[in-house]
């Protein structure tokens, strides 16, 4: 197969254009779906950061509302002497009784509300029975070893929360709590001695909590967790997964922050964790949701682009195919005619069409031929004998030339068909190869810098806006001799150890400057610099005999480059490598003696 696509010239056209269109379409979609999942990311949290923001102020401001309702604002004096005197005053029971029910009237959210009298281990309660309001009293002498009253008892505030999203959890009371979202547990003490006198139990149903709650967005795969500052669940949408993330102490990493976000992963699944502190109490709102969703929009943009990529090959390669078959297929007639004249047949002449550098090639095979045809005639076979000779001498010369003039021919084909873009490379590509085949070894200064302008066009046209190149040479030092393709090697190398190794703007500065003893021509760049092992190896390869080269291929152009100098200039050429985080600097030191040792 490979010998097959190597054989003919349309096939390797096809090849390289179809390589570099998939390069492209690869590259472009990688890189989108790349952004696309950043983007992704960084909206979510962004998004789910602020909706958790404002939730949780809500849910504080819930939670401030029921400690507002639980203090007596103006009455505090005769209810705690309603308190110590019900027993035993018929008009402080009424009074204690009338006060609960305002209470539980005052809001619409209440499943339940118990006064316990600490001295009496008696307790008031009022709900909802069969549609109507009851005032209850009953006897406990077990509330005090229950852990929300040790709480509440033990609060400087003199309060305690109480969930019931753990089964089991200990009430006290004769109260349903299967649809109880949570229970505020006031101490209510004597204002001259501190003893505690009651505890006021408000029972709060979900109605409200849901209502605050709802506002929070969350699709399949995603959950929500509602934890006090000691990281005590309140709520959750989905308890067996808030099980497993107590197992792997998923509250136990989140930090004092007030707001945040981790990565977390369970039984497999990675979940982006977004969350939100309170400000008022560290109140912890948990959103955890999963990267699979996140990526989702990236994944299926990726998928359409490369089913667009896939359709945009086919027709490329249907484009290239046209018209690399129209480029090849007089090389094609060329290439027989030349094939009939090699094998003997000196009456192969080719049809020239046309006025471009093809039909050059055939005139001047034609006038070949005719040439030859006289030849034979003329002289015996030892004549013919010798001019096959300088032929193929003539064809050594000539295929470097006939590329160039390839070159141009698809240049010309690409302005007609409008393709400016491809032209202007190929141009820069003509224009290059022309400066590399040149027979001189020393070239002026002004020559390798509009040689250098030719290969980056190449560049950018591969990198884009990412590679910018800046120059700091002076009028008079243009007409400085120096090495061909010097400038270019050291450019070749802040391209290949800078530009492809990072995705950020590179900028390439090339300096000339004029010292007593040496011109000193330098190319810097911004990249991340050699390590300090291979700057080292870099070094030591210069100091290496050449036959211990072989396998130095990463730094082969530097090395050459540095035998290139020494050879030309003697030992007084150098040249230093300057690296660090901030970028990378060569420095080729030329005697002002100029060449002197080739």
């Amino acid at each position: 197969m490979a010998e097959r696509v190597n054989r003919r010239l349309v096939n390797k056209l096809i090849l390289l254009f179809t390589t570099i269109i998939i390069l492209v379409v690869a590259s472009l979609t990688f890189i989108s779906y790349q952004m696309f999942q950043k983007e992704s990311v960084t909206n979510s949290i962004a998004s789910t950061s602020n909706n958790l923001l404002l939730v949780n102020q809500n849910m504080e401001d819930y939670l401030k509302g029921m400690e507002q309702l639980s203090l007596p604002q103006i009455r505090f004096d005769e209810i705690t002497y309603a308190i110590m005197h019900e027993s035993e005053d018929y008009a402080s029971k009424m009074y204690l009784e009338n006060y609960l029910r305002q209470l539980y009237y005052s809001r619409n959210d209440l499943q339940a509300i118990y006064l316990y009298v600490v001295k009496e281990k008696k307790y008031y309660s009022i709900s909802q029975e069969n549609y109507n309001i009851s005032v209850r009293t009953g006897m406990n002498q077990e509330i005090p070893e229950l852990s929300w009253y040790s709480k509440a008892m033990e609060s400087p505030f003199n309060r305690s929360y109480q969930s019931f999203v753990e089964p089991g959890s200990e009430v006290g009371y004769p109260v349903q709590t299967a649809n109880t979202f949570m229970a505020y547990h006031r101490v209510l003490r004597s204002i001259v001695s501190r003893q505690p006198q009651a505890v006021l139990s408000f029972y709060f149903d979900s109605s409200v909590s849901n209502e605050i709650l709802k506002d929070i967005p969350f699709d399949e795969g995603q959950h929500l967790l509602f934890l006090s500052p000691d990281n005590e669940p309140f709520y959750t949408d989905d308890k067996s997964f808030y099980k497993r993330a107590e197992s792997t102490a998923l509250a136990d990493k989140l930090t004092d922050k007030p707001n945040g976000q981790l990565t977390w992963s369970e039984a497999g699944q990675k979940y982006l964790v977004v969350y939100d502190i309170g400000e008022q109490e560290g109140w912890k709102l948990v959103k955890p949701i999963p990267y699979s969703q996140i990526y989702e929009a990236a994944r299926t943009t990726r998928n359409l682009s490369f089913i667009i990529g896939f359709l945009f090959l086919l027709l490329s390669i249907i484009v290239v195919t046209y018209f690399s078959n129209a480029i090849t297929k007089p090389l094609q007639k060329l290439s027989y005619h030349m094939n009939r004249f090699s094998t003997g047949d000196f009456d192969a002449e080719a049809e020239v069409k046309g006025r471009d550098e093809i039909a050059y090639l055939s005139r001047h095979f034609n006038l070949m031929v005719r040439r030859t045809n006289d030849l034979i005639n003329e002289r015996y076979k030892m004549k013919l004998v010798e001019k096959n000779a300088i032929l193929k001498a003539l064809e050594a010369e000539i295929n470097p030339h006939f590329l160039y003039n390839a070159l141009q021919a698809i240049s010309t084909k690409a302005l007609k068909n409008e393709r400016y873009d491809i032209a202007d490379m190929v141009d820069a590509l003509a224009l290059t190869l022309r400066y590399c085949i040149s027979g001189k070894d020393i070239v002026r200064a002004r020559e390798e810098l509009k040689h250098i302008e030719n290969y980056l066009s190449l560049q950018k046209a591969r990198f884009g806006s990412r590679l910018q190149v800046t120059y700091e040479w002076q009028e008079s030092m243009l007409e400085l001799e120096i090495p061909k393709l010097s400038i270019q090697t050291l450019v070749e190398n802040s391209i290949k150890h800078a530009l492809e190794k990072v995705s950020s703007t590179i900028t390439i500065d090339i300096r000339a400057a004029i010292t007593e003893s040496h011109a000193i021509i330098s190319v810097r760049d911004n990249g991340p610099g050699f390590s300090p092992g291979r700057l080292e190896q870099v070094r030591q390869s210069f100091l290496n005999e050449w036959k211990d080269r072989e396998d130095e291929n990463e730094s082969i152009g530097l090395v050459n480059l540095n035998t290139r100098l020494k050879l030309l200039y003697g030992d007084e050429a150098e040249l230093v490598i300057h690296t660090d985080k901030t970028g990378t600097e060569m420095e080729m030191l030329l005697p002002l003696g100029g060449v002197s040792h080739v």
